[in-house]
């Protein structure tokens, strides 16, 4: 058997993959929870002009006015409530995935490629929801901000959700579900082909299979961040969906008329107003970041139904820039969470197996 494809003498058990994944995992989104933040406020910034430009001058501004806790890391509960069981099925169900293809004798590319899209689809369900959360609490930041009007403004993660539900639906908390597995489902298959494929290539310029940290790091980095960029404009489209609110209450939010209207026995008595136009009841966001040219002020909202139209509906719009805003953050984000994640895994990976050691059947090359 080749070192190519040495992985196949070197699988640990089912529940340790989990495990590892769901800590590596989890370390590494909260290491990078605070970039991520000023990612999603470049993308989600409703100011005109944007009040986030620059990465640096972002998180500097963020940091000084609003704090770490509340600022750069607003939203990290929901993200950790998500993280350690998103990634606990995503890696259960890639390692397992991606083993029964490959003894089936399936190209190794596609069979990672594969995998990568089956772990997300399996792990949407836990982290959809968390991500609206997160979202909306790192684009809104701290409780009655005073630097920056979001539309949002909740107490916490759990107050969230009892608003978001009571107002908007339960449905809500899916928001963008389409958008998120769009962005989400190529991205994990690419970083996961990209991240074997680069494991391949430094096992066989090392000539073993122990290729060391400084090679465990880059070939982590290297695959989420060349994934992450090749997602982007997913990414801007999944971010808008998740942060275009009601800015006006409509037939079917009968609970947000509710929370406007009068107190019960004080009926006005003057004629009411027509409901407002479908094109008033949305808030658009626009997505600033660095290197690229202001949107256009008013930009329509997005159409939840077709993640196409989104697409072009930015091209048009903003150019083919709006494609690529906060691409440099996302870039950075997702090279290093990576990078951290990947080598967190196989470090736990590893430590697993020293405590509690698997004898493994000889395997014949």
């Amino acid at each position: 058997m080749t070192v190519e494809h040495g992985e196949l003498d070197a699988r640990a058990p089912y529940i340790h993959t989990m495990l590892a994944g769901g800590l590596g995992g989890t370390t590494g989104d909260m290491l990078m929870h605070s970039l991520d933040t000023v990612k999603t406020r470049q993308q989600g910034d409703p100011h005109m002009p944007p009040k986030y430009t620059s990465l640096g001058s972002s998180y500097y501004t963020i940091w000084r006015q609003e704090g770490i806790r509340r600022g750069l890391y607003g939203g990290w509960l929901p993200a950790m409530m998500g993280s350690f069981p998103g990634t606990v099925f995503f890696f259960g169900s890639y390692e397992w995935s991606k083993r029964q293809m490959l003894d089936y004798g399936i190209e190794p590319h596609i069979s990672y490629l594969t995998a990568g899209i089956i772990g997300d689809f399996a792990a949407s369900i836990v982290y959809v929801p968390s991500e609206v959360l997160k979202t909306r609490l790192q684009l809104q930041g701290r409780f009655n901000n005073p630097h920056f009007n979001s539309g949002y403004n909740y107490r916490g993660t759990f107050d969230a959700v009892r608003t978001i539900i009571k107002t908007e639906g339960f449905s809500e908390l899916f928001s963008g579900y389409k958008a998120t597995l769009y962005r989400d489902v190529p991205f994990s298959a690419l970083q996961f082909m990209f991240y074997e494929t680069f494991q391949s290539w430094a096992r066989q310029y090392k000539k073993s299979q122990d290729i060391g940290t400084r090679l465990e790091l880059l070939t982590g980095a290297a695959g989420g961040g060349l994934a992450g960029v090749l997602t982007c404009p997913l990414d801007v489209v999944k971010t808008r969906l998740q942060t275009q609110i009601d800015a006006a209450p409509t037939r079917s939010n009968p609970k947000s008329r509710l929370a406007t209207e009068p107190a019960l026995g004080l009926k006005d008595k003057t004629p009411k107003q027509p409901p407002p136009s479908p094109i008033l009841q949305k808030r658009p966001i626009s997505t600033s970041s660095p290197s690229t040219h202001t949107p256009h002020p008013g930009a329509i909202a997005l159409d939840e139904d077709s993640i196409l139209k989104g697409l072009r509906s930015i091209y048009r719009t903003e150019g083919i820039g709006g494609w690529f805003r906060g691409v440099a953050p996302r870039f950075a984000w997702t090279s290093i969470q990576s990078g951290c994640m990947f080598f967190l895994y196989q470090t736990f990976l590893r430590q697993l197996q020293v405590w509690f050691p698997v004898e493994r059947p000889e395997m014949h090359v």
